[in-house]
């Protein structure tokens, strides 16, 4: 922790004794890059803003990530924005590099908060960075008026002022009031010492299921061979041709094979599937009696 402390201060130090560039020599480094990919001006151009890229890292500070790496995801921003930046438009570098800047710095807070995705959207955005200090300000203005606001009001008052959906407000609220939680954790109230994971249903089949689905499916296997048997030679090869294979045929060329016409072919398949049917009911009758 000393030595992020140390770092952050060389790099803060560094960043305060670059030089500080007018207009016209920002317009001229502006060019250079963008126009001849100059990178001894994109360096100066870094450079000199490094020390409003620090300055708007700290600000993030609360949040609970380490200042070096804020520090690095402003310097991201900053060199997006200077890849970006169009000098033709009239305006200063830095007015342009403080959207990049910041939209950076949150994009890496709203990763890191929690192993769970906390948002991505432009509303779920604006609500992470600023849910909690609307809700401060409603709720003094409402004590400050002698009323109360239940948690439904306040949400909506909070979608409002921030311009967002409800559901969004009520989304982020349960997003910011816990933290994260291993299920690995040992379950204080438990002399057993289990783990928070043991009480999850587990999803998996169950032994008692797979045994069961093995005995279903070889007893459809047998029904199936015998309900073939009970077709010719030639139905079981239209059956086998059209149904068993991964790529059926057609009735074309199974027709041109056995020198009959679709039709034909079709009545056929048609007739051994009757044939199929019956011996399958037959079997399921002669199952049932036997369990009755």
């Amino acid at each position: 922790m000393a030595l992020d402390s140390s770092q952050d201060h060389s790099m803060s130090r560094k960043a305060m004794k670059a030089e500080l560039l007018d207009a016209e020599t920002e317009l001229r480094l502006a060019y250079a890059w963008r126009d001849e990919r100059d990178e001894q001006a994109l360096h100066r151009l870094i450079t000199a803003y490094m020390r409003l890229a620090i300055s708007m890292a700290a600000k993030f500070k609360r949040y609970g990530a380490p200042m070096n790496d804020l520090i690095q995801e402003a310097g991201l921003g900053l060199m997006k924005a200077a890849d970006k930046f169009d000098p033709d438009r009239g305006v200063r570098f830095s007015t342009y590099a403080v959207w990049w800047i910041k939209a950076s710095i949150q994009d890496y807070v709203m990763r890191n908060w929690s192993m769970v995705r906390t948002g991505s959207t432009s509303s779920q955005k604006s609500l992470f960075f600023n849910m909690r200090r609307v809700q401060a300000r409603l709720e003094r203005e409402a004590a400050a008026d002698g009323m109360e606001l239940d948690r439904h009001q306040l949400h909506q008052l909070i979608a409002t002022e921030i311009g967002v959906p409800l559901r969004d407000v009520e989304m982020m609220e349960g997003r910011l009031s816990g933290s994260d939680f291993s299920l690995n954790a040992m379950q204080a109230s438990d002399e057993d010492g289990r783990e928070w994971i043991d009480v999850l249903e587990d999803d998996s089949v169950q032994a008692a299921e797979v045994v069961e689905n093995r005995h279903d499916n070889a007893q459809l296997r047998e029904w199936l061979v015998a309900a073939m048997h009970s077709l010719n030679d030639r139905e079981r090869f239209i059956v086998r041709e059209r149904k068993l294979r991964e790529e059926a045929r057609t009735l074309e060329s199974l027709g041109q094979e056995l020198g009959l016409s679709k039709e034909r072919v079709r009545q056929l398949e048609a007739a051994a599937f009757v044939k199929m049917r019956k011996s399958l009911e037959a079997q399921s009758r002669e199952v049932q009696n036997f369990l009755a």
